[in-house]
Parts: C-alpha cells; structure tokens; sequence
C-alpha cells in the first residue's frame, strides 16, 4: 500500500503543479464563422485582434476559422472542437430548445450567449428582367434558399411559410451566398435570400453587375404575423444609400434576426469573462472596424440573445452594471 500510496500522492502533486502552471500558460482559442465574403468572418478577426492585441493583459491567442455558418458553428463549439462561434439568434433559439436541425438530437442544454452583434436583416434580391416585385412572385422563380448549415435557409424558408408556400413552389436552389450573385449575374438565378449584417460585399457585388437588380421588401400582415410568431424576428430596415447601383430609390423594409457570439459550459468561465470584459472595455475601438457595428452599443449587444448568459460573462456584466439589461429568464447562475 506504502507503494501504491507514494505514486497517487505524486500523482496529486503533479496535477496541482500542472494546474498551477496551466494558469499562467497561453491559452489559444478558436471562434467560428461564416464564408470570407460575409461578415461573420471579420466579425471574428475583429474580436481576435483585440484579444491577440491584449495578449499581455489576458494571455490568449485567437485564430478565426471560416465555416458554413450558424449550424455549423453551434455544433462545433457543444462538440468542443471550437470555444467560439458566431452564430444567428434564431439557431441559437432553436438549438437550446432541440427544434429544425436539433429536433432529433434534442435540445442542447450546454449553448450558452456571450453577446449580441449586429442586426441580420433578411434581404431578397431579384434580377430586374424576373418581374419579381413581392413575396407572393417567387411562385415558380429560380431563388435561392442558402446552403444546408447556414442560418438564412431556415429563413428563407420561414419567409416562404408566412407567404403561403413552400420550397416546393418555386425552383430552389441551395448553394451558398457568395456563389448566388454570380448565379444571378449568368442569369441562372431570378434571385436569393442572404440573412446578413450590412453593407455586405456580395451584396454590392449583385448590385453591380450587367443584370440590373431590386432588394425586395419583406412586409405585409403576414410578415408581421411571422414577428408576432418566432421570438427572435424584428423588423428592420436596409438603408438604401448602402446600395446605390440596386434599382430601389427607398430605404427597403423587412425583418431580420441578430448576429450572436455563443459558446458553452465547458469552456472556462475566466476565458469567458476575459473576452467580454476586452469587447465591452474596448467598444468604440471595435466598433470602427466595420460600418455594420456603427449601432451597437453596451445594452443592445446583450438584447436579443436567445440562450442563457455564459456565467464568465455574467461575472463581468455584473461587475459592469450591466445585467439589468439582460433578460431575466436567461440568467441561470
């Protein structure tokens, strides 16, 4: 036994060692994203340089890994193959309660919100020779949808739901945003949907083409029926001056969803609270990183989130002031 105790206790020293002197080791995390062309994948550049920039202070290194998107990116960080990921409020809403994508799985308990970002205006865009004016016109048209794993198809198909018909209804088309501009462009699309924060470079690389094109408007009681509905849709607007070579000559009215970070239980509460703290204490400086964030502020970036606060986070929107702003049924610890 003498024996066997010696090594458990040697044992125990080098865990407390390890642990001791993991604390002061780099950490390196990982955020996920969306293609190079969208902005999820400057979203997290963004937030990766500030952490890489404060390297001394926090002692983490990030690095941006572009993805298929949402699905893609919650899946990633419950597995633990990422820390982070960016990810639209919506799937996020729909993984922590086990519905589209997770109905099988079940819901996912471990999703935790770190923050909201930007507003994610569902946008239409439609080749002037379609004829497509509105919703109800997409009835036969080549459109399309988004790629499996993205946030916008379930979008793009819940917009449909609400105008009264189905994928079936029209030639879908299931490939990702940045390859649709130029689909519409070789006028093999009438037009897609692109769930994105905006000014968007696919979109202006759609608005300048040989093939003039209309952002579509997403409205109608229908449309509002659907806000009522799905608790993370707003409406929104996409102002018009971000897109002068589009044929709209008004700002273009639909509803959108929210950009959110997320991670999960299992990633280190100190790591999370050190990446909110350097975001919320460094606002302005990462808000002129993209004409996008031009809006945010302290108490918008913790509305709209759809699973409960990570308590990292917590920790430091407590010590902030700022857990007010949280919606109560969200804070869990």
């Amino acid at each position: 036994m003498g024996h066997l105790s010696g090594i458990l206790i040697s044992s125990f020293m080098a865990v407390i060692l390890f642990s001791g002197c993991q604390s002061k080791e780099t950490r390196f995390v990982t955020i996920g994203t969306g293609g190079v062309t969208g902005l999820y994948y400057p979203t997290g550049g963004a937030i990766s340089r500030l952490l890489n920039k404060r390297f001394k202070e926090f002692k983490v290194k990030a690095t941006v890994e572009s993805t298929s998107g949402s699905v893609f990116n919650i899946n990633a960080v419950l597995k633990g193959d990422m820390e982070f990921g960016i990810a639209q409020s919506d799937r996020q809403y729909q993984a922590y309660k086990g519905l589209a994508e997770w109905k099988e799985t079940g819901p996912q308990p471990e999703l935790r919100s770190v923050f909201a970002l930007h507003a994610e205006p569902i946008t239409l865009v439609v080749s002037e020779q379609s004829g497509i004016e509105k919703i109800a016109d997409l009835r036969g048209k080549r459109i399309n949808l988004g790629n499996p794993g993205s946030g916008q198809l379930q979008n793009s198909k819940d917009v449909l739901a609400a105008a009264g018909f189905s994928e079936g209804d029209l030639l879908a088309e299931f490939v990702k945003a940045v390859e649709a501009p130029g689909l519409l462009q070789d006028e093999r699309l009438d037009g897609f949907f692109y769930t994105v924060g905006h000014p968007n470079g696919n979109i202006k690389e759609a608005t300048s083409g040989r093939i003039k094109v209309y952002i579509i408007d997403i409205e109608g009681e229908n449309i509002d029926k659907m806000v009522d509905d799905y608790p993370y849709y707003a409406k929104a607007i996409i102002p018009h001056r971000f897109y002068e070579r589009a044929l709209n000559t008004e700002d273009i009215q639909t509803v959108g969803v929210k950009a959110t970070f997320v991670t999960s239980t299992n990633v280190n509460e100190d790591l999370v609270y050190a990446l909110a703290k350097m975001v919320f204490e460094n606002l302005e400086e990462f808000k002129s990183l993209h004409p996008a964030y031009a809006s945010l502020t302290k108490e918008n970036m913790l509305q709209g989130l759809t699973a409960p606060v990570h308590r990292g986070a917590l920790k430091y929107y407590r010590e902030a002031g700022l857990v007010a702003f949280i919606n109560e049924g969200l804070i869990l610890e």
